[in-house]
């Protein structure tokens, strides 16, 4: 039997990269799945893989940071399939500047997304699991509900050009930490994963100016080369991970096996920690 049989996990930012990949290897161990991404095109695509696997998924569009996102992606989970076991605050983007000419809509959209968007949905979850979690421990039954914040090395140790990020991704460990002491008596473990440098099109190496349109923003993504080729310098297995090794680290925290651990931070980055 798969590990995460019949579990119900929720995902953001599922529709691409990290996101994709961790959805569909909790699908793989059974979970159903609860996608997300900004774009229906990319999301249906997910849970059309999804479904051809044997596996089950709905998909909820829409930016994170929306007013009343939150309440819809935790409400859409529970009438799909009724339950609320591993919650997966992936989704995120990076808009960078060194300060001097950082803009305060620049600063705001990494805490919202980062940082304001993850409370929210845990706000949401609260009231289902603690009502859950209490009909459980009435019948005399232990579940444990897994969280997985997603931070960044920017975030455990900081970076040139991202104040914003890593200070949304460093409040996403003190969130993380929180939770694992607010949650820990409704049986909850609250881990942090902080990933280095993962290949995703926002991490790719390219000289040219590429840009995504996001909240109306226009941001850029990849990296110039000689920084990518200066970061695998510092990566002690000496490249980038893939999504897939990503997912990976994740998935230890949604595991029985992570059931005493909680409040923790785990580095997937190959060895290198900013």
């Amino acid at each position: 039997m798969s590990k995460l049989s019949a579990k119900v996990a929720y995902v953001t930012g599922s529709g691409r990269g990290i996101g994709r990949a961790v959805a569909l290897k909790l699908a793989r161990e059974g979970a159903r799945l609860v996608v997300n991404d900004l774009d229906a095109e990319p999301a249906d695509a997910v849970v059309a893989e999804i479904r051809a696997m044997g596996g089950e998924a709905v998909a909820v569009v829409g930016s994170v940071t929306e007013e009343g996102f939150a309440e819809r992606f935790v409400a859409a989970g529970l009438e799909a399939f009724g339950e609320i076991d591993i919650l997966v605050n992936n989704a995120g983007y990076t808009w960078d500047a060194l300060i001097g000419k950082m803009s305060d809509a620049q600063f705001d959209a990494m805490l919202d997304v980062h940082l304001k968007a993850p409370f929210r949905i845990l706000r949401a979850a609260a009231e289902p699991i603690r009502v859950h979690a209490a009909r459980e421990a009435a019948e005399g039954r232990e579940v444990f509900r897994k969280v997985v914040n997603i931070s960044s090395v920017a975030g455990t140790g900081g970076n040139v050009g991202q104040a914003n990020y890593s200070s949304a991704k460093s409040g996403v460990i003190g969130l993380t930490k929180s939770l694992a002491k607010e949650w820990g008596r409704f049986k909850v473990n609250v881990n942090c994963v902080a990933f280095g440098l993962i290949e995703t099109r926002l991490t790719q190496a390219t000289d040219e100016k590429k840009t995504i349109t996001v909240a109306g923003n226009e941001v850029g993504v990849g990296m110039p080369g000689k920084v990518v080729d200066m970061i695998r310098g510092m990566i002690p297995l000496g490249r980038a991970g893939t999504p897939e090794e990503a997912a990976d680290g994740v998935y230890l925290f949604c595991a029985p096996e992570s059931n005493y651990v909680s409040g923790q931070v785990l580095i997937v980055g190959g060895g290198m920690s900013l």
